[in-house]
């Protein structure tokens, strides 16, 4: 099989390499660079359809030979990428969402699109975890009061009293890779879960220390309540005014899904308004998070640039996963993470 990688900055050639190791002693592996700072407009259908990509789909084309399969981080596969080579049988992307690949071309041409789920679910249960004990315990506050070198005051001793995690209830709207590995973790501290995913079986979730409930009553019961929902147009916006009025006063709102899951206004008007003690949010309507923003001035709002996933560990798992997969795929053995895996036909064999 004749294999191209596209690497960029954010997943370097070395990545690629020592994960496709076992396959390119057996098959024609070539690696190249897009320039991820070259961007257009988009002008075509196909082009409108794909988003969260880096560099220009004219480039990536022009670099496309005769391969069979495609490997992309954020470079943007449109129709015109998929029809560069008129072999290409399957495009991965090293993501857990191929967001920058057109998927309903790559359908319509027989063409198989996997991805690497999961590849930076523990990165991002780290820091979901990590962002509850910051809003609990006042971490921020405290590395800016030392900074400033402002007076210790009596008051400004009150100021930092936090809560402990151990005894708190954890609301999860969401169980899939990331919110069951947060559950994991905040059962550890010795939290309480309550769970709310209709699209997992309860059987699946419930377990020591973890109930399935309905989404009012997670709202109005827990003291943390983190989001892990997929973004999809029913779930635009899932939190507004209506979610955070059931919230308790006291609790605590955590967003490193997608920014819109959440309607930033009704946020803002509940954190400003005292109906909620605080939020901490990785992702925002629009990235990368505009240093402007009404949200980013509160001091009970902890607003940072989309990194909950940026770990080290996480872009070479992401390249393990789809190495893992094309080995699969050209074994013959069951592939995961395929996005339209009724393709699997005429053009592969």
């Amino acid at each position: 099989m004749k294999i191209l990688a596209v690497y960029d900055t954010y997943m370097p050639e070395e990545f690629f390499r020592r994960a496709f190791a076992k396959i390119m002693k057996t098959n024609e592996v070539r690696f190249a660079y897009i320039m991820e700072l070259d961007r257009k407009d988009p002008e075509t259908e196909s082009e409108k359809s794909i988003r969260e990509y880096n560099g220009n789909p004219d480039e990536l084309a022009s670099i496309m030979k005769d391969e069979d399969i495609l490997v992309v981080h954020a470079a943007p596969v449109t129709d015109k990428v998929l029809q560069a080579s008129p072999n290409l049988k399957a495009v991965f992307c090293v993501r857990g969402g191929p967001v920058n690949i057109d998927i309903a071309s790559a359908t319509k041409m027989g063409i198989l699109v996997g991805a690497a789920p999961g590849r930076n679910a523990d990165a991002v249960a780290d820091f979901a975890l990590g962002l509850m004990l910051a809003l609990a315990r006042n971490l921020v506050t405290g590395v800016e009061f030392v900074r400033k070198n402002e007076q210790f005051t009596k008051e400004a001793w009150d100021a930092f009293f936090g809560h402990e995690l151990g005894g708190m209830t954890l609301g999860l709207v969401g169980y899939g890779n990331v919110g069951s590995r947060v559950a994991k973790r905040a059962l550890a501290f010795g939290m309480s879960i309550l769970v709310y995913d209709p699209y997992v079986d309860k059987a699946k979730i419930e377990a020591p220390g973890i109930s399935v409930t309905g989404l009012d009553a997670l709202l109005s019961s827990s003291d943390f309540i983190s989001i892990h929902a997929r973004e999809a147009p029913e779930n635009e916006n899932m939190m507004s005014t209506k979610q955070f009025a059931m919230m308790k006063k006291t609790a605590f709102f955590i967003n490193t899904a997608r920014g819109s899951l959440v309607d930033e206004d009704a946020l803002y008007e509940a954190l400003t308004s005292g109906k909620i003690a605080g939020a901490a949010l990785d992702v925002m309507k629009v990235e990368p998070a505009d240093p402007t923003s009404k949200l980013v001035s509160l001091p009970n709002a902890l607003v940072t640039p989309h990194i909950a996933g940026a770990s080290h560990e996480v872009r070479y798992r992401g390249a393990e996963i789809v190495a893992n997969s094309i080995e699969n795929l050209i074994a013959g053995r069951p592939v995961v993470g395929l996005m339209n895996p009724d393709v699997r036909s005429k053009k592969w064999r």
